[in-house]
Formats: structure tokens, sequence, C-alpha cells
């Protein structure tokens, strides 16, 4: 009920309650001083204490009464928070209980005119409360909004991912306006023939919808943007649309709405908010738009009645935090567009990086990629793992980016060795072994002129016919010394060959070393030189200890190289992976001769995987390609010397990781 106005009395203000028009009522009790005093007010509607309890809650109450009894036995009715008692005692009452319900106490003998402000008082007294509570829940309200937008804006700015971003973005903004369905639009530069002349525009990309009422049948479109659709207005103005009701647009609007997917699915577009995605340039480069606004987020809008019962229009504040949120979301994606780029440009240089490696020694071309792949193809082995001592072990996308990275890159710091102790095929380089094939040339010429003189000495000394007789053990001796030579450097040749194990026994070596011969200038020499012989002797690979100590020191160049690059924090380690990819188990690797625990097990990955293509890719000028059988035997063989993680490689043919070898690499 409203209150009856009366001019305010004693030169106040109006009331609060006669202001805001508040329904108060005043309750007196049967004690006859209440009933006279309440006599005088008249200003109030009145009632006895009796109907108190069929008062609506939501009405004002002032309880005027002289009886602390009456007080005590409604105790727990007196402590609501729409009634104030007034109460009339020369002194208060000494149950405290009672007193601290009281709102104030008055004499019997008060003037009306008191009398009547101390019930403004305590109708204001309930009213300032109310509104206090009322703020209170608006400030709350509030502070939940921004918590909650701030939080949006983190997990926007976190998400790299751009179709994930997207998805948060609408997803996030009908959760916040409790929109049934929502659509989401981006500008794009439209495509031009390469030689086109006119300047490149803009178009709209349909890019994502959502209903929680009934199945989208969603496709990637594009459309001009104009002011003929909803989503083109916005992109074109840059101004938000609010519709109360789809199907009663205003006629000055020169935007339409087509039906044809409600007719199609039962569905009733009804309220619609559209906001533009806007950047920190205020560009436009995207559109927002919700659908129907529910009172519960959580109601289904199956028939056009509940479309009726559930549906809101988009309010002011919904509107305000929608275009804020939108701000954001442009933002978080347009760095999420940078990231890419960025990202793009980085693989970019990963590519070309090794591409520079592999430039250097066409035979292990690809090695860096296939070694990549097999890697993170045993990391999602682990990362999978629920037993043994890697179940604890998990791979997040950037820490399968980071061991991709480090895979790619790890023999980088082969830029820094001489080619030719790159690319050395053989345990000798060319030029050497072309100084010993002349030098057994030169001998064997050396013996036919020994033969021709020889033989014309015979002749002089014991004539023709003697000479004709002894004939063929000149060509015999001749014979078997070139063939003598050439069984040599058949051996010279075979020990010029690399193998993959140590193998091989080179006294033979010695014995064609200790052959003597003279040179063009009569000085004594032997077949092969101290230099030779020990190059010749190595027992496995190509190089001696000092050239492998040049190729060693790659491991070297790489680890500097990776950490001049200022990584960012979910793929610093890089440089720590990469570095250890020959360090063993055991200790017995090499450059840093680190043992089991100083290698991370990223490392004793990529250690398999690096020696396991070594072994299998193609023939190498220093080697020829071993079987699947053998290279999976010769890693097992380092296994059992403590150089390979056992764990690991049991896992890398179990899973059959190597089956990967050679497929596109991964899309980390």
């Amino acid at each position: 009920m409203s209150t009856t106005a009366s001019p305010p009395k004693l030169g106040m203000h109006a009331p609060h309650h006669q202001q805001r028009g508040l329904p108060v009522l005043l309750t007196f009790d049967s004690d006859s001083a209440a009933r006279t005093m309440l006599s005088r007010v008249q200003r109030f509607r009145r009632s006895s204490f009796e109907s108190l309890a069929e008062i609506p809650s939501d009405v004002v109450r002032i309880l005027v009464t002289a009886s602390e009894k009456l007080l005590t036995e409604h105790l727990d009715e007196m402590r609501s928070t729409q009634l104030r008692i007034i109460a009339i005692s020369e002194h208060k009452f000494k149950d405290p209980r009672t007193d601290g319900v009281v709102y104030g106490y008055v004499m019997p003998n008060t003037p009306t005119e008191l009398l009547e402000r101390m019930v403004d008082n305590a109708v204001d007294h309930i009213h300032l409360l109310a509104t206090r509570s009322e703020v209170n829940e608006r400030l709350a309200f509030a502070t939940r909004e921004i918590h909650d937008l701030n939080q949006i804006g983190a997990a926007l700015s976190a998400e790299r991912d751009t179709g994930k971003l997207l998805e948060m973005i609408l997803t996030k903004s009908r959760e916040i306006t409790r929109a049934d369905a929502g659509s989401l639009y981006l500008v794009e530069e439209a495509e031009t023939e390469p030689d086109a002349k006119a300047p490149a525009h803009k178009r709209l990309r349909f890019k994502l919808a959502q209903n929680d009422s009934v199945t989208v049948p969603f496709r990637e479109t594009t459309m001009e943007i104009n002011k003929k659709s909803i989503a083109g207005y916005v992109a074109q103005t840059g101004q938000p649309v609010n519709i109360e009701d789809a199907y009663h647009l205003p006629e000055e609007v020169p935007y339409s709405i087509n039906r044809r997917f409600d007719e199609d699915s039962g569905y009733r577009t009804k309220s619609i908010l559209a906001v533009p995605m806007k950047n920190q340039k205020n560009e436009v480069v995207g559109v927002v738009q919700l659908i129907n606004c529910k009172r519960d987020f959580t109601a289904k809008l199956k028939t056009i009645g509940s479309v009726g019962e559930h549906v809101t229009p988009f309010s002011t504040r919904q509107q305000e935090i929608v275009a804020s949120l939108a701000s954001q979301a442009a933002v978080a994606y347009e760095n999420s567009q940078l990231y890419e780029a960025i990202q793009r440009l980085f693989e970019g240089f990963v590519k070309a990086a090794v591409t520079a490696i592999e430039s250097r020694d066409p035979t292990t071309s690809g090695h860096s990629f296939r070694v990549a792949n097999l890697t993170v193809g045993l990391a999602e082995v682990v990362d999978k793992l629920e037993a043994g001592p890697y179940a604890n072990v998990k791979f997040t996308r950037a820490a399968m980016k980071e061991i991709r990275y480090a895979s790619l890159l790890h023999d980088f710091g082969k830029v820094g060795v001489r080619e030719e102790v790159l690319v050395k095929a053989k345990k000798l380089y060319p030029a050497q072994l072309d100084v010993i094939r002349e030098r057994f040339d030169f001998v064997k010429r050396s013996l036919e002129t020994t033969s021709l003189r020889s033989r014309l000495d015979y002749i002089l000394e014991r004539g023709r016919d003697e000479y004709g007789q002894k004939l063929g053990d000149f060509d015999a001796e001749l014979a078997r010394q070139l063939k003598e030579m050439d069984d040599w450097f058949v051996t010279i040749l075979k020990s010029n060959e690399p193998t993959v194990l140590a193998e091989g026994s080179f006294e033979a070596l010695l014995e064609i070393s200790s052959q003597k011969y003279h040179d063009y200038n009569r000085k004594e020499q032997t077949l092969l030189n101290q230099d030779e012989v020990r190059l010749l002797s190595i027992r496995k690979g190509s190089l001696d200890d000092a050239e492998r100590l040049q190729i060693e020191s790659h491991v070297v160049h790489t680890f500097n190289f990776l950490q001049q690059i200022p990584w960012t924090k979910e793929i610093r380690s890089i440089p720590e992976i990469a570095r250890g990819h020959h360090e063993k188990l055991n200790g017995k690797g090499y450059p840093y001769k680190l043992n089991a625990a100083e290698i991370p097990v990223q490392t004793r990955m990529m250690t398999i995987s690096d020696i396991f293509d070594a072994l299998s890719a193609a023939d190498r000028p220093y080697k020829k390609a071993v079987s699947l059988e053998r290279a999976l035997d010769i890693l097992g063989f380092a296994v059992k010397d403590g150089e390979l993680d056992p764990t690991l490689f049991q896992l890398f043919l179990d899973a059959k990781v190597y089956e990967k070898w050679k497929v596109e690499p991964f899309p980390y």
C-alpha cells in the first residue's frame, strides 16, 4: 500500500519513504497507552498486532508498544528487517534481548510531532539499510563482473591457438550474457588476382557458430561488408546493434535478418546483440553476434513457447560488458595472429638453418628432420605411460615443441667444422690416396725400368741365345713384383674403408710400410709413411683423433649458438637438450663426459633417434646403410654397454617408433 502524503513537520524535509512512496503500516498492541498515542497520528495506515502476520513482508511496519512482555513472547518476529519497534516507556527495558530489538523509546506524553518524527526516522532507517544492502549487492555483482572479465581477459591472452581462441571468445560472450546462441565473424583482406590493379578490399568471414538448443549446420562463408546484414552493419560502422525482437525491426534500419535458418530448424531468433571487436587502433577486426538472452542460461529453446517464456532483451549493461570483452578479444586475436606469424617466421628460420647445415653435406640430407620425427614420436609414447620409471614424465604441447626444435637444430654447430673433415668419406683424404696411387705407379714403372735394364745387361753379357732361354724368368719375376704391388694397393684400398664397429687387423700395413724404393732423387723412401699408416689403421669410422675432436666440437658450437637465441620461457631448455645428444649414460660420451643424472630424458630420446638414423639412413660416402634389424641390434649393444637408456630403447622397440622414421613432420 502507498503512504498517505502530508506536509513535513517541524520544518524537516519529507522523509525517504514519502519521497519513494514506500508502504508503511503503524501497528499497535492491545495496550491502551499505545492505542491512545497512535490515535493522534493520522497520516499512516494502522492495524492491530493480531493482524501483523497477515501483512506482506515487503510492507514497512512500525510497532508501537508499552509491553515488554509482548516483545519477549514474539522476540524472533521482532527481528524482521522490515519492522521497527518504538517502545512507550520512561526507562529502558530490563531484558537486554528486548532492549536490543527496540529502535527507540518515547515518553507516554510525547507530542504528536515528535512521535511522527520518530516514525519517519524508523522508516528511513529501514529504507537506508535496504538501500545499503542493495548497493552492496550491486557492488558485489559489479566486482564479480570485473573479476570474471579479468579472468576471461587473462585466459584470452594466454591462448595461442587461434581456433581455440575464437571458440573461447564466443563461448565466454554467451556465458556472460546468458545468450542461447551466437556467431563470430572476422574481417579479412579479400584475395585479388596477382596482376590486379585495384586495391585489395575487405570482406567478412562467417567463422564460427554456436547454439545450445538446436544443431547448427555450420560451414564457413564470406560476405561483403555492407549495411544489409547486422554483422556487416556493425563491421562497417563500428557501432553495436541491440535488437529486442528480430522479427519486428524498426523501419528506418538498413539491415534485415535471414529467417531461413529459423524456418528450417524451427528455431525463433528474437533478441540480438552484435558488437564490434576493435583493436588498439580502433579498427574493427571482427563481430560478435549473440542471440536470445535467457533468464536461465541452462534453459533450452526447443519451442516457440519456450522462447516467449525464457528470452529477454539484452540489457544496456550486458551490451557494455560484451563490448569490453570484445575489445579484449580483438587484442587477443591480433596477438594470436602475430604469434602465429612469429611462429611461421621462426619455423622458416629453423628450416633454413637445417638446410644450411645439410647443404654442406648433401649425403646427410633429411637427417635432422628424421631425428625430430623419431624423438617426438618417442616422447609421445613416454607421455602416455602409466607405469615404469617415466610414468610421471608428461610433455605439454610447448614441451613437444621444445623437443622438436632441439632435435632439428642439434647439428647446427657443424657449420663451424671444416668441410673436408665434415664430409670425409674414407680414412684418407682423396688427395692423400692420389699421392699413394701415384707413388705405386712410380714404383711399378721403376720395377719395369729395372727389369729392362737387367735384361739388357744379361743380353750384353750372355748373348741373345741365352737371354732367350732366360726370358720367361725375367717376365715371371716382373709379373710377380707388379702383382705384389697391386695386392698391396688393394690392401690399402680395403684398409681405407671405414667400418661402423671397431674392427680390422692392420699388420699388412706395417709390412707394406717397411718396403723401400728410390724416388726421383735416388733417395730411399718407404711405400707408406707413418702418417698414412696411422690413418689407414683407424679401427672405427674414418676420422683420426684430431679430426674426431673437430667433429665433436660441433656440439659445443651448437650449444653456444643456441644459447645466443632469446628463447621464450616455455622452450628455454632447447640448448640444454641439444648439447647432450652425443653423451652416454656411462659417462663415455662427448664433449662434456656427462653422467646419466646430468642427461635430460629429452636428450636420451634424441640420442637413440640420432644413432638409429645415422645407421639406417641411405648410403653415405663413409659408410653403407645397415638394415633395420642390424641398426636395432647395434643400438641393443649400446644399451648393454651402458651407453643408452634401456627403458627408452625398449619403448622405441615396443611402440615401433622407428616406423615414424620418414613420415611427415609432427605438428608441434
